[in-house]
């Protein structure tokens, strides 16, 4: 499959290189950015950068790059999951770039990348947070499909998994 590469107003989303590992790192070594997800040491960064962004035969995650100065400001995840035709989406953002609409911005291009280029027949996502993810899922035009109870143990605390979903049918009536 041919790699991504869209431009918004303000972003370039494109295939990550191992060039962008210090700029990743930034974000996934942030334990606040990444108070949702395991943060990552730097050795892991660069792993999984290579393995599941870089050398993956078919990329799981692209960059979102500012147009203004080419800083990576952004991970999104875009990855095939079980039937094809069916991918998982998420998002971090660098925090610095949090509540400037950056996300809404790449992860609404992305969607309509998948669904009028590539046609795929469905999109999904999920959180456990509910104070940020879930509002843009929502946002996005994502509909929950379910909530898997206490699924997640974060922090010593289990909390619930809200699974999101959106069919490309669904998509182009709206």
């Amino acid at each position: 499959m041919k790699a991504i590469h869209i431009e918004t107003p303000r972003l370039i989303i494109r295939p990550f290189t191992m060039e962008d590992h210090a700029a990743l790192w930034e974000i996934f070594g942030d334990p606040v950015v990444m108070e949702h997800v395991a943060p990552y040491t730097e050795e892991e960064t660069r792993d999984f950068l290579r393995t599941f962004c870089v050398e993956r035969e078919t990329p799981g995650a692209c960059a979102a790059v500012r147009k203004e100065d080419g800083r990576l400001i952004g991970y999104l995840l875009c990855n095939q999951i079980d039937e094809p035709g069916i991918y998982e989406l998420g998002w971090i953002f660098h925090r610095n770039f949090w509540r400037q609409g950056f996300a809404y911005e790449a992860v609404s291009a992305l969607m309509d990348h998948l669904f009028r280029v590539r046609e795929v027949h469905k999109v999904m996502a999920e959180t456990e947070d509910t104070v940020r993810s879930m509002g843009l899922m929502e946002k996005l035009g994502l509909h929950r499909e379910g909530v898997f109870k206490q699924h997640c143990l974060s922090r010593g605390r289990w909390l619930d998994l809200y699974w999101y979903g959106l069919l490309r049918e669904d998509y182009l009536k709206s």
